[in-house]
């Protein structure tokens, strides 16, 4: 297989530090960077000598034959995604963005739409290649919870002081906050587990700034299950990353990446294993799954293996479905309604009859 060249839009940490370095542990070359930063630029030239970097995406599409890349990674603010993704796509260039998709459901339902027909489109929902995830997912198959009554989802850390970046400055509306950025990844990581949410309740607050920064939400599925899903930055003491209950056991995973382990008997056996399985008053360490998030790019840059003539069976190969990205959006949105009136919301996804999900 030839190596996918990728222009990458976007040159700082998730540029830079996440999807760059996945590009490449995957075969794939950058070509190209799209940054106006002088400091950016710089990195950009010195990471990738052979690079062009150029100022607008207006102007990497005006060289695509010049640069001859075959596909474009959005990584720039979430509050740019949809109206820069709808302007890749009307150049029919196939097209990963950053999550999330947009800033609301409606949005991300709009860019969906650009792209049928034209071009390719997915998501980075790269947890879906996390070692905990997988792990997990191994376990429910396995059929080892029996069946899962709820599931407990948590991404919290202790860092009440506001950063100077901004995530952490902008109101939802224009790209900020958490709910944005990390409860896209555990309300996916549901909805994959699960499946399609029904219903939400929610609490949200932005403590330091506009942007959200504490969040929780108990999300019905469709299929019986209740998923507890927080997001934090004022967490001195987190929670485990997953509690799932089930029938037959649980399953608890203390924590990821590197982070504290706050609950120290329960940090994982070694490299070789993740998380813990419960029954019957006895615990035993569960063995990692196959993982790793290079998978994404992986299973992207295969897809475009296939004829380019044939945008629906690309379409069909992408690591992640757009329209997943849309109910994920709606779950946010649903969430939203729930904190401000106090009440259980129904998730409304755009484009999809309630019948259908």
């Amino acid at each position: 297989m030839k190596a996918t060249k990728v222009a990458l839009v976007g040159y700082g940490m998730a540029g830079r530090r996440i999807h760059a370095p996945l590009i490449m542990q995957a075969g794939g070359e950058v070509v190209a960077v799209v940054t106006k930063d002088p400091g950016r630029v710089e990195l950009a030239t010195t990471d990738w000598p052979g690079a062009t970097v150029v100022a607008t995406v207006a102007d990497l599409l005006a060289s695509r034959d010049e640069l001859g890349y075959d596909a474009i990674v959005l990584a720039t603010p979430s509050g740019l995604h949809a109206e820069q993704a709808v302007q890749i796509l009307e150049h029919e260039v196939p097209l990963v963005v950053d999550k999330p998709l947009a800033v609301d459901a409606s949005s991300a339902l709009a860019v969906v739409d650009a792209a049928r027909n034209k071009a390719p489109l997915t998501v980075f929902n790269n947890r879906r290649f996390d070692r905990d995830f997988a792990t997990l997912k191994s376990v429910v198959d396995a059929g080892q919870l029996g069946q899962v009554l709820r599931s407990e989802m948590r991404w919290e850390r202790w860092s009440p002081q506001r950063v100077d970046r901004w995530r952490e400055h902008l109101p939802a509306s224009q790209g900020g906050g958490l709910m944005l950025d990390l409860h896209t990844h555990t309300v996916d990581s549901a909805v994959q587990l699960w499946g399609p949410i029904d219903s939400v309740y929610a609490e949200i607050e932005a403590r330091s700034s506009e942007a959200e920064d504490d969040a929780f939400m108990s999300c019905r599925h469709a299929s019986g299950v209740i998923s507890h899903l927080s997001v934090s930055n004022w967490a001195a003491a987190p929670g485990p990353r997953w509690r799932v209950l089930g029938s037959t056991g649980s399953y608890v995973v203390a924590s990821v990446e590197g982070e504290p382990v706050v609950i120290s008997e329960l940090a994982d056996q070694d490299e070789q294993h993740c998380g813990w399985f419960f029954a019957d008053g006895e615990r035993s360490s569960v063995v990692a799954a196959k993982h790793g998030q290079q998978g994404f790019y992986e299973e992207f840059f295969a897809a475009l293996e296939l004829p380019a003539s044939d945008v629906g069976a690309r379409q069909e190969a992408m690591p992640v479905d757009p329209r997943d990205a849309v109910h994920v959006l709606a779950v946010l949105d649903a969430a939203r309604r729930a904190a401000q009136r106090g009440s259980v919301e129904t998730v409304l996804t755009p484009g999809v009859a309630p019948s259908a999900m």
